[in-house]
């Protein structure tokens, strides 16, 4: 593999919610889902407060972020649709691969790298 960079990165957040926040964000960035800021904000509500099924979790959602319900019915319909929230057990929860404990410290393992390319002869 050869050498490498390794960069540490410390962030302290101020409480659960801003830490999915932040987790959310970078998952957004390194997988391209151009998720907006609302969208992150309702995974990260959802990561802390529990599955998009319950009638309280959308109502609590609405009120912090001062929005309406279909509103929410969209990006959860959006979220649907790219995998990031499914369908258990007639619930709407975030998809197991990316559900964190937001409760506890978050480390993260990120390794870039760009393919190597192959050199195409002239002639």
């Amino acid at each position: 593999m050869g050498s490498f960079i390794l960069q540490k990165i410390t962030k302290k957040s101020e409480d659960s919610f801003a830490l999915a926040e932040m987790y959310y964000s970078i998952l957004s960035v390194i997988n391209s889902l151009k998720l907006t800021n609302r969208e992150i904000q309702l995974l990260a509500y959802s990561a802390v407060k529990g599955n998009l099924s319950n009638a309280n979790v959308k109502e609590g959602f609405k009120n912090k972020y001062d929005t309406s319900l279909p509103t929410v019915t969209n990006i959860i319909s959006r979220l649907r649709k790219i995998g990031v929230l499914i369908k258990k057990d007639r619930k709407i929860i975030i998809n197991p691969v990316i559900a964190l404990d937001f409760q506890q410290e978050v480390h993260l393992n990120i390794r870039l790298y760009a393919e190597a390319k192959q050199e195409v002869p002239n002639g």
